[in-house]
């Protein structure tokens, strides 16, 4: 029987959206909650909420994730902890309506939303390969479904920048990275996940300051879920018995979804993880 009660769970983007809510819900069900963020005062907000509720402290550690070099030092300072990392919830993500550079040089939201996954679970391995049963999560989304393969031609948007279909290969990495993350530790005792949370009303957006953007959201906010909603699934594949024997699934409403076949290729998944071990340097 799987219990998260006790064990050490590390959350990215968890100072708003369905990351506050997962790990709010997680350290309810006596999980100990370490997560990275790039605002402090946002953490430690974050921090105080999750004592008020569930009398437990947390940790939190101030990184940009958007920088390789921060996610470096985020690794190094969760590796002098000395403790056990049981879960990984990788969380974080972004949408630019203007193309943007982080401080590497790469697309803001391919960095985010893919390279962070991929440098912040690639340095952590050896530390979830230690912890029995242990489990890597990722957050995509259904927007994997409004793009075709991923486009390896420009995959730092330079020749072109629309912003929901960026988006959407940055969420269709996440599938392909946690396809190939489960077949690399198929021999070992962890399982990898990704889920679609649904549409969520959270902030996850809003370094957007504009009209257009907000029009959008306007128009679809009737229809979304709330963050608390939104995190169920993330929740689920974290805590849940069900799928401690389940590997490189795409979820939603907590159970297993189909993908877009643009999802389902191997030869893509191996070419991305090539990609990205070249741009992060972990070759």
């Amino acid at each position: 029987m799987f219990n998260v009660k006790g064990k050490n769970i590390l959350i990215t983007g968890a100072t708003s959206g369905i990351g506050h809510s997962a790990a709010l819900s997680l350290s309810l069900m006596g999980a100990n909650i370490i997560f990275i963020a790039r605002d402090k005062l946002k953490a430690e907000k974050l921090s105080d909420e999750i004592k008020k509720i569930s009398g437990k402290d947390s940790t939190f550690i101030v990184a940009d994730l958007s920088s390789q070099k921060e996610i470096i030092k985020a690794t190094d300072i969760f590796k002098n902890m000395n403790i056990s990392l049981d879960i990984l919830l990788n969380n974080a993500g972004l949408i630019n309506l203007k193309r943007k550079e982080t401080i590497d040089g790469f697309e803001e939201t391919f960095a985010v939303n893919h390279l962070a996954y991929f440098t912040l679970t690639n340095l952590l391995l050896d530390k979830i390969k230690d912890s029995p049963s242990s489990r890597i999560v990722n957050v995509s989304s259904g927007a994997h479904f409004a793009v075709k393969r991923m486009n390896f031609d420009d995959i730092q948007s330079i020749n072109s920048y629309k912003p929901f279909k960026v988006y959407g290969y940055s969420k269709l990495a996440n599938i392909l990275f946690t396809k190939k993350l489960s077949d690399i530790l198929k021999n070992d005792d962890v399982t990898v996940n990704c889920l679609h949370p649904g549409v969520v009303a959270t902030g996850f957006a809003s370094q957007n300051n504009s009209k257009l953007h907000k029009f959008i959201l306007g128009l679809a906010k009737p229809f979304m879920r709330t963050s608390d909603n939104g995190s169920k699934t993330s929740v689920y594949l974290c805590s849940s018995s069900d799928v401690s024997n389940i590997s490189g699934e795409y979820f939603y409403n907590s159970k297993i979804s189909k993908v877009s076949n643009s999802a389902n290729n191997s030869q893509d998944a191996d070419k991305l993880w090539e990609i990205s071990l070249g741009l992060t340097g972990l070759i």
